[in-house]
C-alpha cells in the first residue's frame, strides 16, 4: 500500500482497490474496542437512529426520501450497542466516480459509498472513511472487475389481462414475448393478485403488503398515503435509476402530489434508455393501458383473431357477440404483448438482455363479468413469468402459489438491499434458483385474495363495496363475503345509484355486460349466467375445484364438504389476522368507506344526467 496525507491523517490507497480496503478494515480493532461513542465524520450531520447492527459494523441505509444514511454501531451481540446515525450534510461533495458493491458508479453523494467499506469500526475510522473516497476517486474502475454486474429489472404490466396466453395452453392468444419469456424463463401456473381491482392490486405490488394493510390504499381511486414506502422509492435510494411509462400506481392520486410511487415518469422505455445515466442499474415499470375496455368492436377479428376459435368461459353465454368481444381482448392482449417485445429487443440490441430481470404480469384478470372485480379465478389468477438467465434456470413451469405482493421482497433481495420488516410478501428466490418445476416450495400450497370498494354503487345513500376475503388452495376456493347485503357488482338502479346513472359499477362496461343484462329472461341458461355476474351472493361460498375447475356452483351448504368449509374458514380467518387486516381487529366498514372517492364509474347507456 502507498500512502498520502490530510489534515484528518494517514490515508492509504491500493490498486486492489475497494476489496483490499475491506479487508484492511476487517481486519482492524474489534468491535469491543471501538469508541464508545463513533464521532460524526467530516461531511455528515447527525440525525435520530433508525436501524443499526450489534455487531459492531456500519452499514448505509437508504431513508425515507432518497437519500443515504450512515450508522456506526458499536457493541457484541446480546449487548446494546452505541450507535450514531448520521447523513450527509453536504451529499454534492462526495467525489463522483465511486462505485456500489456490485461495481456499478453513482452520480455522486454518500449513496456512492460502498456499505462494504467499513465492516467493523476502529478508532480513527473517519480516516478509512476518507481512504474510501480517495480510493474510488483514484481507482474508480478496479471495484468492478470482483464484483458480479448489479441487475437490471423490467416489470411489465398489463392492465385487466387474465391468464391467457399460448404459454398457458390458449391458442388463440397471439402473446410471442410471452411464450418466448416462458422458454426462457419460469412460468408461474398459479400467480395471483391480491385485490382483483386496479389500484390495490398495484399498490400491493409496489409496497409488498396486503391491500388490506395500505388504508385507503385498499380502495380504487383513492389517495395513497405518504407513510407506505414503494420498492422502486428503495431501490432509488440505493443507487437504481427508476422510471415508469403508461399506467403505473393508479387510479388515484399519491397524499404528496406527483411522488414517483413507481419512478419518475417518461414517454417510454426508449426514451428512458437514452437518458439513463451511463452505467447506472436500472429498474423500470413498462406499464400499459391493454387490455383495459373500452375496445373498439370487431377490432379482433379485423386483426385475425377468428370468434369460432376463442374459448369461452364457462360463466358466459356460447354466442357469436360474446365470442367477439373476446376476441377484441385478445387483440389488446397481443398489443401489450408487442410493447414487451419491442422492449426486450431494446435490452437485446443493447446487450443488456441477460443482465435484466424481466417480468411479465397483470395486476388482475380480464374486465368481463365475474372477472376483474370478483374473487373467482377469472378475476383473480394472473399471468405471470420470470426470466433471469444467470439464476432463474429456463424452461420451468411452477405450480406454487404466489401473490403479486411477493415480487417487491423479491426484487430487494435479488439486487442484495435489504427487505424492510413491514412487507408481509415472501421472496420467489428460493423458486427463482431451484432447478425444479412443479410444486418447489410445500408451504406455497395456498393463496389469500380480498377485496374492498372498487366503484360506489350500491342504493344511495351508501357509498360502500363490497368487502371480501378468499382462500384459494389446490382443491378448493373458499370466499367470505363479509356483506352479503350488498350487491356484489353494484345496483343495476342507475338512477338511485351512490353514483348517479352508475349501474353495476363493479363491471366494466362492454359487450359481454350489456348482453347478460338485456337477455337474462331469454332462458335458464341466460338467467344463470346473468346471476353468476351481478345477483346477490351468500356470506360462504365454497367451490371444490375437483369437479367445478370453472367455480360455477357453489358447494357451501353441502354436508359433505362441511369439514373442509369449515378447516379453510378457520385458516383465512387465522391468516388475515395474522397480516394485520383491520376487519380481523374490530374494524369494519367506517375504516374502509370512509376514504374519499376520487373517480366515476361505468354509466348506463341511458343516462342521461350529469
Amino acid at each position: 500500500m502507498s500512502s498520502m496525507t490530510s489534515d484528518q491523517g494517514a490515508l492509504l490507497s491500493t490498486p486492489a482497490g475497494v476489496i483490499e480496503i475491506s479487508r484492511w478494515l476487517s481486519a482492524a480493532t474489534p468491535p469491543d474496542e471501538a469508541p464508545p461513542n463513533p464521532p460524526i465524520p467530516v461531511g455528515m450531520a447527525e440525525e435520530p437512529a433508525s436501524e443499526f447492527s450489534s455487531s459492531g459494523r456500519a452499514r448505509l441505509l437508504p431513508s425515507r426520501w432518497g437519500q443515504t444514511t450512515l450508522t456506526l454501531a458499536r457493541g457484541s451481540a446480546g449487548a446494546s450497542p452505541s450507535r450514531r446515525t448520521c447523513r450527509p450534510s453536504n451529499p454534492s461533495g462526495i467525489p463522483p466516480g465511486c462505485k456500489n458493491d456490485h461495481g456499478v458508479a453513482l452520480p455522486g453523494g454518500v449513496a456512492a459509498l460502498n456499505h462494504r467499506l467499513i465492516s467493523v469500526i476502529p478508532p480513527g475510522w473517519e480516516c478509512c472513511l476518507l481512504l474510501a473516497l480517495a480510493v474510488c476517486l483514484l481507482f474508480p474502475a478496479t471495484a468492478s472487475s470482483a464484483e458480479p454486474k448489479t441487475p437490471n429489472i423490467l416489470f411489465a404490466i398489463a392492465d385487466d389481462w387474465g391468464r391467457h396466453a399460448g404459454a398457458y395452453g390458449t391458442p388463440e392468444a397471439r402473446t410471442p414475448t410471452f411464450d418466448r419469456m416462458a422458454r426462457e424463463g419460469l412460468l408461474c401456473e398459479r400467480a395471483y393478485c391480491t385485490s382483483p381491482s386496479c389500484t390495490p392490486s398495484r399498490g400491493a405490488i409496489l409496497t409488498g403488503q396486503w391491500h388490506w394493510r395500505l388504508e385507503a390504499g385498499a380502495n380504487l381511486h383513492c389517495v395513497f398515503p405518504d407513510k407506505f414506502r414503494s420498492y422502486p422509492e428503495i431501490l432509488a435510494a440505493s443507487g437504481y435509476v427508476c422510471g415508469v411509462t403508461s399506467k403505473g400506481w393508479g387510479p388515484g392520486r399519491t397524499q404528496t402530489p406527483l411522488r414517483p410511487i413507481a419512478g419518475q415518469r417518461f414517454a417510454d422505455f426508449d426514451t428512458f434508455l437514452a437518458k439513463r445515466p451511463a452505467g447506472q442499474p436500472f429498474c423500470f415499470w413498462l406499464g400499459s393501458t391493454d387490455p383495459h375496455r373500452p375496445f373498439d368492436e370487431g377490432t379482433g377479428k379485423q386483426a385475425g383473431f377468428d370468434p369460432a376459435k376463442v374459448q369461452v368461459p364457462a360463466a358466459f353465454p356460447d354466442t357469436e357477440l360474446v365470442r367477439s368481444d373476446i376476441a377484441d381482448y385478445l387483440f389488446e392482449v397481443e398489443r401489450f404483448d408487442a410493447l414487451v417485445g419491442r422492449a426486450v429487443a431494446a435490452l437485446e440490441q443493447s446487450g443488456e438482455l441477460d443482465n435484466t430481470i424481466v417480468i411479465v404480469t397483470s395486476d388482475h384478470g380480464m374486465a368481463f363479468p365475474r372477472g376483474k372485480s370478483n374473487l373467482y379465478d377469472l378475476g383473480t389468477n394472473v399471468p405471470l413469468v420470470i426470466r433471469w438467465p444467470s439464476v432463474v434456470k429456463g424452461g420451468r413451469t411452477t405450480s406454487d402459489f404466489i401473490s403479486l405482493q411477493d415480487v417487491a421482497p423479491t426484487l430487494l433481495e435479488a439486487v442484495g438491499v435489504p427487505v424492510p420488516a413491514d412487507m408481509t410478501g415472501r421472496s420467489l428466490m428460493p423458486l427463482w434458483k431451484s432447478d425444479q418445476s412443479g410444486r418447489i416450495d410445500p408451504a406455497r400450497d395456498h393463496v389469500l385474495t380480498g377485496k374492498e370498494r372498487h366503484v360506489p354503487s350500491q342504493l344511495a345513500p351508501d357509498r360502500g363495496g363490497y368487502p371480501s376475503r378468499a382462500i384459494r388452495t389446490d382443491r378448493y376456493l373458499y370466499i367470505h363475503n363479509l356483506r352479503p347485503d350488498r350487491w356484489p357488482n353494484g345496483s343495476g338502479d342507475y338512477e338511485h345509484s351512490a353514483i348517479p346513472g352508475v349501474w353495476f359499477g363493479d363491471t366494466d362496461n362492454g359487450a359481454t355486460k350489456t348482453y347478460l343484462i338485456e337477455n337474462r329472461t331469454r332462458d335458464p341458461q341466460h338467467q344463470r349466467a346473468y346471476d353468476l355476474a351481478f345477483a346477490k351472493r351468500p356470506a360462504e361460498e365454497l367451490y371444490d375445484l375437483e369437479l367445478d375447475p370453472e367455480q360455477m356452483s357453489n358447494v357451501a351448504d353441502d354436508p359433505r364438504h362441511a369439514e373442509a368449509k369449515q378447516k379453510l374458514a378457520d385458516q383465512l380467518a387465522k391468516e388475515l389476522k395474522s397480516t394485520g387486516d383491520p376487519r380481523s381487529h374490530g374494524q369494519g366498514d367506517e375504516f374502509f368507506d370512509q376514504h374519499p372517492y376520487l373517480g366515476d364509474g361505468p354509466k348506463h347507456p341511458g343516462w342521461k344526467g350529469k
